[in-house]
């Protein structure tokens, strides 16, 4: 009885252990490469996974996006500087069976081969060109880092997502110089700017000055035709009173040229203030044109 017992725990414990080794899971991120004896035997999806004890296992690759960074390294370029230059590769293995299987047994760590063909990439592409044109470039190479790179791995089962250039510094004399000679750029477009901002603004008082004055003058100008036009209108107004008055003289006092003459003594007496006696039974008339020598009475023949 107890070795029935003890049969029978040891039964249990020894199938617990082979559901433990049998019972694999492969998640929705990898795909799963199953060997038999050291043999390819099947692709594995996500979910869970069954094997032979002992017999088969399960390798698990990764599809996700992968980032990788080429590391720092000394490039002498076309004009004999030492560049220092770094990159980073991002990459995914795809998930289909063929390209899992190439990722795996095309390739011998591929992790290490991207870098090493991304160093060498970047010296044959920034070893032809000058520092300046390296700086100034970076979307040229980084074009042909992508290009290169997706060419010499898409038989690795591996797909390029993209490269970036991560930086590209000159030797240090180098930089101290350029960074003076951007200083100096800097400092002459500034230069520049004021000149501009100074001539701007003398332009514009210059103008405010000459509209100023044809201001002034045209004021001026007006002022004077508003005398002028009161002038001659002061002028016809003489004329006119001259007209009238001659006028009033032909109709009136034509052929009394006597009696006109006293009219007016009369009012230069009167504005004289001076002082006429005027006789009882005369006339103020003909008091004033006997004292301006005018006789009333025509001479007798």
């Amino acid at each position: 009885m107890v070795g029935t017992i003890v049969g029978s725990i040891v039964g249990f414990i020894i199938v617990v252990i082979i559901l433990a080794v049998s019972i694999r899971t492969v998640r929705p991120t990898s795909r799963g490469l199953i060997e038999r004896f050291g043999k390819y035997n099947r692709f594995a999806n996500p979910g869970i996974v069954f094997l032979v004890p002992f017999v088969e296992r399960l390798i698990r690759i990764n599809i996700t996006e992968n980032m990788i960074d080429a590391g720092l390294q000394e490039i002498i370029t076309s004009d004999s500087l030492n560049a220092q230059v770094d990159a980073q590769v991002y990459f995914k293995v795809r998930p289909d069976e063929e390209s899992v299987k190439a990722s795996q047994y095309g390739v011998f760590n591929y992790m290490v081969q991207i870098v090493a063909l991304a160093r060498t990439t970047l010296r044959n592409i920034i070893g032809t060109m000058s520092l300046k044109d390296a700086n100034s470039e970076r979307g040229k190479i980084n074009s042909s880092l992508y290009n290169n790179l997706a060419t010499e791995t898409k038989s690795w089962g591996l797909e390029i997502v993209r490269t970036e250039l991560k930086e590209i510094n000159p030797p240090a004399d180098v930089q101290e110089t350029m960074n003076k000679v951007v200083k100096a750029s800097n400092e002459k477009v500034a230069a520049i700017d004021f000149a501009t901002a100074r001539e701007t603004q003398a332009d514009g008082e210059r103008r405010a000055a000459i509209k100023v004055a044809e201001g002034q003058k045209q004021s001026a100008i007006l002022q004077a035709q508003g005398l002028k036009q009161a002038k001659i209108t002061v002028a016809e107004g003489e004329a006119q009173a001259i007209k009238l008055v001659n006028e009033a003289a032909d109709q009136y006092f034509k052929g009394n040229a006597q009696l006109l003459r006293r009219l007016q003594a009369v009012e230069q007496s009167l504005t004289n203030n001076a002082k006429i006696v005027v006789p009882t039974g005369s006339s103020l008339v003909n008091v004033i044109g006997g004292l301006a020598g005018i006789d009333d009475h025509p001479p007798t023949k």
